[in-house]
């Protein structure tokens, strides 16, 4: 069956792009179909043309989301006026006119919550880092601190859309469709954006749309790989189907498909027969890449323990690696359990046990591999947490509520530079400060330097990856929409 390029013979997809409307079909005809072509059509081997538009720096992303919000203050942004003014009210005129959440915004006080933790300085850059996160100290000479991260929005699920889809409303593109729909696979035998949960979750709930393609084509959605004996669910043949009959149910399918495809020019059709061929394909490769019982013991030592128990943050972080091996391009791990409203010195103790080590592993891991430079790692949550506590104050026991103005994301690999700490906040760590200290109240239309919005923040990534985030688009109902929307600038200063 002769083959065709469904974007080229969809009368929708012309039709949408027609800057005029029915009208322009006249001209269509006059100028011999010239004047009105399509926009570029995606090639066989996935990616648009002309992407990557200048050199990358790296040749994917492993982010690591710590869903639920970690308290800046108590891992990675040392406030010691915190603990000089433990228990005193936030004053008004730090706070201004900030919102605050129903959970705190009723408190009679707001009393300041020093961290119950110490800090030491490490690294050539001498980054302040936490007595909870002893491996990623260890590993500061690699890593870029942003410790002037903001967001507008104040919950949870807004938040995490945000940083996922670039919208705080549900329905748009997730980053790694984004990446894969400009770049492509670099392996035709594995999804080019892979997502890994935490088993046993946490507060809030993840959402699959939150790695969904949105109105991109379903081949760029996110595929979610599962601990136990089926990673991937309805992968694997029925009870009595050998492969040779699956691959002769397949051929017929898409022989079907193709006769439908001609008849309803209908691109979707097309991308279902391509994820059929994936799956056939991933059968193989799948168990090869999450069998772990080949790798030395001297890597489990490296990421702990608990790399041994499938569907933990350690074993995700090991089977990131293993996925980077393998030419996945975007590498999704989502990590839930950091929502610390009450009790956060305990909580917070057990969240790091579970993610210290592992992250500064895959760290060492790439590094020791040579993977390190062509890959980022992304570590960070959709906000971070208030200064002040939320319900009772002890010494040993608080609580902190969202905080959207400033908290911390740090970031490693190709591109960024290691040992240095970009940005700042004021002494109470309640406001992003400017060279001087003082607070300031940064905007996303315009470029703040010191100061890195969500948008900022994909930029940055998608630059590294070689891509200009203002071409990154793609036309939906009469609109052109992209990753950062209509904002978005490269933070430059990070760049190494």
């Amino acid at each position: 069956m002769e083959e065709f390029d469904p974007l080229t013979l969809t009368r929708r997809h012309f039709l949408s792009r027609a800057t005029l409307g029915l009208g322009t079909l006249g001209l269509h005809s006059l100028f011999g179909g010239e004047a009105l072509a399509a926009p570029p059509v995606l090639k066989a081997t996935g990616g648009l043309p002309g992407i990557p538009q200048f050199p990358p720096k790296v040749r994917r992303v492993i982010y690591l989301f710590q869903s639920g919000g970690p308290a800046q203050q108590d891992l990675f942004d040392y406030k010691p006026l915190l603990n000089e003014k433990f228990g005193e009210s936030l004053p008004d005129s730090v706070r201004g006119t900030q919102r605050l959440t129903g959970m705190s915004g009723n408190q009679a006080t707001l009393p300041l919550a020093g961290s119950a933790f110490k800090f030491n300085r490490y690294g050539k850059g001498g980054a302040w880092v936490s007595e909870l996160m002893p491996h990623i100290a260890s590993a500061a000479d690699d890593i870029c601190f942003v410790k002037s991260v903001w967001t507008e929005a104040i919950n949870h699920d807004p938040a995490i859309t945000f940083f996922q889809t670039g919208s705080q409303i549900a329905g748009r593109p997730s980053m790694g469709s984004w990446v894969t729909y400009g770049l492509g696979s670099m392996n035709a035998n594995l999804p080019a954006f892979v997502v890994l949960v935490t088993a046993g979750g946490g507060d809030q709930p993840l959402y699959s749309r939150l790695w969904g393609s949105g109105f991109l084509d379903s081949r760029y959605q996110g595929v979610q790989f599962r601990s136990g004996k089926e990673p991937v669910l309805y992968l694997s043949n029925p009870e009595g189907v050998s492969p040779h009959r699956r691959r002769a149910v397949l051929d017929a399918m898409k022989a079907l498909n193709g006769l439908q495809a001609q008849r309803e020019l209908d691109p979707e059709i097309e991308s279902r027969v391509a994820q059929y061929e994936l799956a056939y394909r991933m059968q193989t490769s799948v168990p090869d890449v999450t069998d772990l019982s080949r790798e030395p013991d001297s890597i489990f030592s490296l990421y702990g323990e608990d790399a041994r128990k499938p569907g933990t943050f350690a074993a995700n972080c090991l089977l990131a690696r293993r996925l980077a091996e393998r030419g996945v391009r975007f590498i999704q791990l989502y990590h839930q359990g950091w929502d610390h409203h009450g009790d956060l010195p305990n909580n917070i103790r057990a969240q790091a046990k579970n993610t210290d080590q592992a992250s500064a592993a895959l760290l060492t891991d790439l590094k020791q591999r040579g993977m390190l430079d062509d890959t980022l790692i992304v570590w960070g949550g959709e906000f971070g947490r208030t200064s002040y506590s939320q319900g009772k104050l002890s010494k040993d026991n608080y609580g902190r509520d969202h905080h959207p103005r400033c908290f911390t994301v740090w970031m490693a690999g190709g591109g960024v530079k290691g040992g240095f700490s970009y940005g700042q906040t004021d002494a109470y760590g309640y406001n992003i400060a400017d060279a001087s200290g003082n607070a300031m109240t940064p905007t996303k239309d315009e470029f703040t330097p010191g100061a890195v919005h969500v948008h900022d923040l994909q930029a940055t990534i998608l630059h590294l990856l070689g891509v200009d985030h203002t071409r990154l688009i793609n036309r939906f109902q009469g609109r052109d929409f992209r990753l950062t929307d209509v904002h978005g600038h490269v933070v430059k200063d990070i760049l190494s």
